[in-house]
């Protein structure tokens, strides 16, 4: 691996902060940073290679565009949870699946799109079912305090199939070419005018946060951990409010409670081992006074994917699902 230098991070910098919506970004970014169109993509594909930055992407907000998603928490026999992860894995929508330490020992997020004719309740119930899951409990998000996402405030409008064929298309890993933008749009029937002209218009609609390089995870942090607590109703303002501050938490939500599940509000926390991640909680713990936790930790991931947005796979996953469900129900 090639050792990064001060003209990497000056790059790695501008493809972080902003990818420009014009047909040459690569030559305007290297306008920015003294720097010719030609290196900058021969850079950006090293640093790529290397996996210093995973992808060019655009950051979409899915709520603004009408998706909903939910965090869920099931139990699996120990002998059959492989088996449940992989149904589980099945649907497009699921971007995370983990088996934990707990009795609720599957823990993933689905999303589903706002074109979804089963929705998304219905999405867990046959998931539930189909896995074969002794227990399933949803724990959508009632309020986020920290987190990478900044709850969106835009209300969504309803994509045209135009728009939605843009978002397809957007979405995709952006290739390192002088006209990156024309490239996605080949083949497809949409412009690349028309692709650049919808993606500005999702950025002033509150659709697309940022166009922008992902960096790799950073160095060190290997373990993580899901901090559970059950705080009063009326604290959980000012205990969300204090674990926010620390450094070590990325995540902070409230999320709905069940008679055998009483926590309700979760923290996520990073650390160098799971040790150091036990530390911070308990550190937590002290901070806020708070003793009634558990720490949730990841024994195996099944899954961890970017969210594919409008996909026809899920589409597919839903008539196949959907008419199997009605010959059942009806037989």
């Amino acid at each position: 691996m090639q050792a990064i230098d001060q003209r990497d991070r000056e790059l790695m910098g501008a493809l972080q902060n902003e990818i420009p919506l014009v047909s040459t970004p690569f030559a305007f970014i290297g306008q920015g940073i003294d720097m010719s169109e030609k290196e900058v993509i021969k850079r950006t594909e090293r640093l790529k290679r290397e996996g210093v930055i995973r992808h060019l992407a655009p950051q979409f907000d899915p709520r603004a565009l009408g998706y909903r998603s939910c965090l869920v928490a099931a139990r699996v026999d120990d002998d059959r949870i492989d088996n449940a992860a992989a149904v589980i894995n099945g649907h497009p929508g699921v971007t995370q699946n983990y088996r934990r330490n707990n009795e609720l020992n599957l823990w993933f997020t689905i999303a589903v799109s706002p074109t979804s004719q089963l929705g998304l309740e219905r999405t867990i119930e046959i998931l539930g079912e189909e896995a074969e899951c002794e227990t399933v409990r949803s724990l959508p998000t009632l309020k986020q305090f920290k987190g990478d996402e900044v709850p969106c405030e835009a209300k969504h409008e309803p994509l045209t199939p135009r728009e939605i064929e843009c978002v397809r298309l957007l979405q995709r890993d952006l290739p390192l070419q002088p006209r990156p933008f024309e490239a996605l749009a080949k083949n497809s029937g949409v412009g690349a005018d028309e692709l650049l002209a919808a993606a500005t218009s999702f950025v002033k609609r509150g659709t697309l946060r940022r166009f922008c390089a992902a960096p790799a995870r950073k160095p060190g942090f290997s373990a993580s951990a899901m901090g559970v607590w059950i705080v009063a109703d009326d604290r959980v303002e000012e205990m969300a409010a204090k674990m926010s501050q620390h450094r070590a938490v990325s995540h902070c939500y409230l999320r709905p409670v069940y008679p055998d599940w009483p926590y309700n509000l979760y923290t996520i926390v990073h650390g160098r081992s799971v040790d150091e991640c036990e530390s911070i909680i308990n550190d937590l713990a002290i901070d806020t006074g708070l003793s009634e936790k558990k720490a949730l930790y990841p024994t195996r991931e099944y899954k961890k994917a970017r969210i594919n947005l409008f996909s026809s796979e899920a589409d597919e996953w839903e008539a196949a699902h959907g008419a199997q469900r009605a010959a059942s129900a009806s037989a």
